[in-house]
């Protein structure tokens, strides 16, 4: 293996409420681009931050050589927040602007960096965007964002990439730019992600389940080949093990049966033996007895305890099933209709101009195009997030919408409690069934929507827009596959299959739409 960039030694990290997320992690990352993969919820986001030193393990030491870059999987952006906090140089810019208008003391004339912002503007260059440090976050795209934070990692110069699902809001010409610098880049680099082509690029892949972590060699279909050797000697191994203890249990039958009818001829011949003779055979034969059960109980036990580490091999996976209920949407129903709208979020900076859509009955439609040019916006004038500058919106009563941070859930509530917000017509067991077919179930629908991984996130709110017993004869959804791993994914495909109102939806996952049958297309 090459030269190492982090070693992980019997780590252990627990959630905030103390619930054990890795257990004993010893793992080596060397310096290769490294994909992690693994389901929604296993800890691929929680290893990231122990790696970039922002959570502190509860036991065990971790090791990492040279500056660590990370981005984040998500930024939240706040008032008044602008491109010079994503790069995190704001003082920086302070203490430049004192300068340059006369008024700085001799510390920041000592310590202000000339180059600032001609480097800054370089960096976003690099990616594609046109922009300054002064430029505010809430002008950039969820696209343009995350190019910006790649462009403050180039800034940052590190040694060591840690990549949180980076192409989540990347448009095609975002994702390949990432692939192109990640195939330059010298340095070692660990990238969680659930897009197929950019772990293609990858030179290892680790896999982490609850049970630990695996490095396969070679890129994701290498991984995928070698992972379903192992499935398949696992099963195998499993049928042979259960297929033992099978063997053992009807031995053990077998030999008791023997034993009793052995005892029964025995007790019918006694005849005029003498009382105490017969009762030294009984006491013989109940030690016989009880020696040969405590014998057949420790083999049971032992076939069954090979038969339980072979299963242990396999990660039991409980399938996602989404199921959702007919809106009864007839083929001749007025569902969106705009005329002539513009809007944008900056006075005489439209981003929609003049816009003339008509969505009648249950289509399918797509909005497409590249980061920035309006497909968040008019996902919002739809919803009613926006209101238009001018021009007509009607849409359908009862349209539901799922942003790309989800929104629609309150993140101190838990899963349950912003179902039953939602939905306060649905019953404690419809609330349950319907949030076990997204995947939580029992306790799991009880954690804090503030404290799940992108991907839990993502389908607690597919669950809130799906799963009530009213189903929106619109669904808006705004990229809902960010965050998905490939089963939840897939899943969801299955269920919008199934859902018979109208869809609208964004998304940079060509596959994803040709997956819901697609059937026209808005290019913004």
């Amino acid at each position: 293996m090459t030269s190492s960039i982090a070693t992980l030694s019997h780590l252990t990290v627990s959630t905030p409420d103390g619930r054990p997320l890795l257990r004993d992690l010893d793992l080596t990352f060397g310096r290769e681009l490294t994909g992690l993969v693994g389901r929604n919820g296993v800890g691929k986001t929680t290893l990231l931050r122990v790696l970039a030193g922002t959570v502190q393990p509860r036991s065990g030491s971790v090791r990492t050589s040279g500056r660590v870059g990370y981005l984040r999987q998500s930024v939240q952006v706040g008032a008044g927040e602008a491109v010079c906090d994503l790069f995190g140089v704001r003082h920086a810019l302070e203490r430049l602007r004192r300068a340059e208008q006369g008024v700085a003391t001799a510390e920041d004339l000592a310590e202000a960096n000339w180059t600032l912002e001609a480097d800054a503007v370089a960096a976003l260059a690099r990616v594609g965007v046109a922009a300054t440090l002064d430029t505010p976050s809430t002008s950039l795209s969820g696209g343009q964002r995350t190019r910006v934070r790649l462009a403050a990692l180039l800034f940052a110069e590190p040694d060591v990439l840690l990549l949180d699902e980076p192409t989540n809001d990347l448009d095609r010409e975002g994702r390949l730019f990432l692939a192109r610098f990640l195939k330059e880049w010298s340095g070692g680099a660990v990238v969680v992600s659930h897009d197929r082509e950019l772990l293609e690029a990858m030179e290892a892949i680790v896999e982490l389940t609850p049970s630990g972590a695996r490095r396969y060699g070679g890129n994701y279909t290498a991984y995928r080949e070698r992972k379903a050797l192992e499935l398949d000697a696992a099963r195998h191994d499993i049928a042979d093990a259960q297929k033992a203890v099978a063997d053992v249990r009807r031995a053990a039958q077998v030999a008791a049966e023997r034993k009793a009818r052995k005892n029964g001829a025995a007790k019918g011949t006694r005849g005029d033996i003498p009382r105490i003779s017969a009762g030294r055979r009984k006491s013989g034969s109940e030690a016989s007895g009880g020696t040969a059960a405590r014998v057949a109980g420790q083999r049971i036990a032992m076939a069954e305890q090979v038969a339980e580490e072979m299963r242990s091999r396999v990660e039991v996976v409980e399938p996602l099933r989404v199921a959702i209920a007919s809106t009864a949407l007839p083929a001749s129903k007025p569902v969106v209709t705009l005329r002539s709208v513009t809007a944008g979020h900056v006075r005489g900076r439209p981003v929609v101009t003049d816009l003339d859509l008509a969505v009648v009955g249950p289509e399918r439609v797509a909005i497409t195009g590249a980061n920035g040019c309006g497909k968040t916006t008019l996902l919002g004038l739809i919803a009613g997030h926006i209101a238009p500058w001018s021009g007509r919106v009607e849409v359908i009563a009862g349209a539901a919408m799922l942003d790309q941070r989800v929104g629609i859930l309150d993140p101190a509530m838990s899963v349950r409690d912003n179902f039953a917000r939602l939905h306060p017509d649905a019953g404690e067991n419809a609330c349950r069934a319907a949030l076990a077919r997204f995947g939580f179930r029992a306790e799991v629908a009880l954690e804090r929507v503030g404290g799940l991984s992108g991907g839990q996130l993502m389908r607690a709110g597919l669950a809130a827009v799906l799963g009530g017993p009213g189903v929106p004869p619109l669904l808006i959804l705004d990229e809902p596959t960010n965050h998905l791993d490939f089963d939840s994914i897939a899943a969801i495909e299955t269920g919008l299959l199934a859902y018979d109102g109208a869809l609208i939806v964004t998304s940079h996952d060509p596959a994803f739409l040709d997956a819901i049958r697609i059937e026209w297309v808005v290019a913004m």
